[in-house]
């Protein structure tokens, strides 16, 4: 059986997709295959911080914002993914607002809930910065 999405995105029978249907596909072909909406570019962000795939994360980082390095934090344990909305705010422009859980190396549980902004340039999605809730 195959592995099941880090996002959580469920398919048509409501069961989880496999990383290969999902995040997969834009994480591992990042230079061919973008994601199409910033739903889509938010969960696969998510995977990459499960993955520490700090290239993706980079690369799909708006250049105005970008950090030169993404650092991750040893121990930490991605529990899951629960998006809230997602709309757009013009041709270009998009906001997900997500609630992300993991436990650190201490064992503590954290919720991180943003609202992420998103942009669109050169047929690309880009995180562009977010509100912690």
């Amino acid at each position: 059986m195959s592995q099941a999405c880090p996002c959580g995105r469920l398919g048509a029978r409501g069961q989880p997709l496999a990383y290969a249907e999902c995040c997969g596909r834009y994480l591992d072909h990042f230079d061919t295959t973008p994601a199409p909406d910033a739903e889509s570019l938010m969960r696969s962000r998510y995977s990459a911080y499960v993955r520490e795939d700090e290239t993706y994360l980079c690369a799909t980082w708006h250049a105005s914002k970008r950090p030169s390095r993404v650092r991750f934090d040893a121990g930490v344990k991605w529990l899951g993914l629960e998006v809230r909305l997602h709309r757009q705010t013009g041709e270009h422009g998009a906001e997900v607002q997500f609630i992300a859980r993991c436990r650190g190396a201490d064992g503590k549980a954290t919720r991180m809930h943003e609202l992420s902004r998103f942009v669109r340039e050169g047929g690309r999605w880009y995180y562009v910065d977010g509100d912690w809730r």
